[in-house]
This record gives C-alpha cells, structure tokens and sequence, in this order.
C-alpha cells in the first residue's frame, strides 16, 4: 500500500515540479493525453505502437484510436464534469495486446476542468492471468483424475485384503507410491517424469541399501503425466513383491529395467521390461498362485495397461518373474 505522503521543498513552484513529472510518467511506459472540457486535445504523448500515427493535423479519439474506441471513451467521458471523478476501460487489439484507458477529471487553477487519460500497457499482465486460470483448471481436472485413481486403489485394495491391518498397510503403500510419482511431475511443470527417475523413486524406499540392484537401460523417456502415475504403480507392486516373495535380498541379483523405443503402426511406442532373476534356497519352489492372488497382479495385468492405452504381459516361472509393459507413447519427450 502506498502511502500518502507528499512532501515538497518549501519555495519550489508547483508549475516547475510538474515538468519532472511528464518524463517520469513516460519512463515508465505510460501514454498520456490531456484534454480541455470540450474534449479537445491539448497534449499527447508516447502511445503505443498500437496506435503510433505518424502524421495527423488535429488529433482526437477518433482519428488515433478509431470509431469503436473512441465511442467507448465519449461514454465513458461525458459523465466527468466535476473534479475528482475517474474511470477506465480495457481495450483490445488483436489477440494479446491489452490497453487500459484511465480518465480522471482535473481542475487546474487556470482552464477550469481538463481530462487526463494514461494509457496503460495490461497486455502481460491479462496473459499471466490467462496462464494462471488455465493453470487452475489443469489442476482441477488432474486432482479430479488423481482422486478417481485413489478411489480405484482403495476399493481394490479392500477387496483383495483379507483384514483391516493388511488394507491399511497396502494401501498407504500404494498411496505413498501415487504422491512420490506426483512429487515428479509437479517438478517438471506438469510436464511428466522421465522413466529412469521414476524406477530409482520408486525401488528406493524398499531397497535403500541396495540400491545398485536395480539396473536400468535403453531410452530414459519423458512419460505422460497420465503415464507417469500408472507406471509408478506398476513399478511399486513390483519391488514390493520382490522384497516380500522374491530373493533379491537373499541373493543379491540385480533386477534388470530396460526400455526400448519402437513404431507399431504408425505410433511410437515404449516397451519396459522388468526381468526378475529368483533364487531358490533349499529346493524352495515358486508359490505361483500366492505370487497372483493379490491386487498387484490386477493393477500389473489389467489396470497399468488399460489406462495408458497398452498390453502387458505378467510371467512368474521357477527362475524368474518378468513383466512387460508396451504403450503408445503420446507427448513423450527427450
């Protein structure tokens, strides 16, 4: 808020403070326009290129603005009789210059009422209000989507947990999982989150001192938002399954991520491919039926690819798990 203050050097004539301030005002890219009560032009100065004209005998509204502008100040001019009283309106040229006319009406001690219009440039302004509201609405129908996603997970998740402790356990798995993803994408701009970065986000918690077991290779891409929060999902179930029923802990055998770019009728594609080397102590055998008895098995198969447009191919054998994962790669970037 400013303030009110205002201060002069006690002598100094008004008229000669005033001629400091013409420049001022146009340093700071204001166009200025004074006008006698009958509306003639007595000065002007600095317009816009918008309205730059070079030449003209006698200036008016009319003649520098045009006819549809110039009726939009003689309305809004006609009522500023009386000192004090001001008004505005915004203008626009093309598609994304925007002028605001502000009037307000002077008395000068000699001349009566004059009218003093400046000219203000809102054009970035009106665009970084345009980004903001387009903005808002991405980030409702993301939160909206987001929310959809959550619910899924959650009523999935009862279904498949046989006991209160193990629903809330999963879930907050799944749900820490969607908010690491998100963390992502909100980093980039919404833009999305690069593959390798989101395989490291998403093994780390489980493996934080394992970390080099988890080897990646082939195209680090820049997936989809949409594409980035499935695919963490899938990446979640997977180390969490490798913790919990695989040996890599026991055994150490990295896990191989690899991706690979490709074109499928016309689209480009990405394949990523998580490829489980298990081991068995004992003569231990691989418990298929306990391995796909679970969400994680509906999220991998049927959820993941379904909503990125994709096919997914989930094999659990004696020696290995391997998941394959193809989609479309829409908006992918270097």
């Amino acid at each position: 808020m400013t303030h009110p203050l205002t201060w002069q050097q006690a002598g100094q004539s008004d008229d000669k403070l005033r001629e400091f301030f013409m420049p001022a005002l146009v340093d700071l890219g204001a166009s200025i326009i004074i006008q006698d009560a009958s509306h003639n032009y007595l000065f002007v100065t600095n317009l816009p290129e918008s309205w730059a004209v070079e030449k003209f005998s006698a200036p008016s509204d009319e003649v520098l603005f045009g006819a549809e502008v110039a009726a939009k100040l003689l309305t809004l001019k006609k009522g500023m009789t009386e000192p004090g009283r001001k008004g505005h309106i915004e203008v626009t040229i093309g598609a994304e210059d925007v002028y605001e006319f502000r009037v307000q009406a002077v008395e000068f001690e000699k001349g009566g009422i004059h009218l003093v219009t400046t000219i203000v440039d809102r054009s970035e302004e009106r665009h970084r209000e345009r980004l903001l509201r387009a903005l808002l609405r991405e980030v409702s129908h993301r939160s909206k989507n987001l929310l959809a996603i959550i619910q899924s997970i959650a009523l999935q998740t009862a279904r498949y947990s046989g006991s209160l402790d193990l629903f809330l356990h999963k879930f907050r798995g799944r749900l820490y999982s969607l908010s690491q993803s998100q963390d992502l994408i909100t980093d980039s701009s919404w833009r999305g989150a690069y593959l390798f970065e989101l395989v490291q986000q998403q093994t780390e918690k489980y493996l934080p001192d394992n970390r080099h077991l988890i080897r990646m290779s082939g195209d680090n891409v820049l997936l989809t938002p949409n594409a980035s929060l499935h695919v963490g999902l899938a990446l979640h179930e997977l180390v969490v399954n490798a913790v919990s029923h695989g040996s890599i802990l026991r055994s150490h055998n990295a896990i191989n991520v690899t991706s690979l770019r490709s074109h499928t009728n016309g689209h480009e594609c990405l394949e990523v491919v998580w490829d489980e080397a298990l081991d068995h102590v004992n003569g231990s055998a691989v418990d298929h039926e306990a391995l796909k008895s679970h969400f994680g098995s509906t999220v991998l198969e049927r959820v993941v690819p379904a909503s990125v447009n994709g096919k997914a191919q989930y094999v659990i054998s004696d020696e290995r798990i391997s998941y394959r994962l193809t989609f479309p790669l829409e908006g992918a970037a270097e």
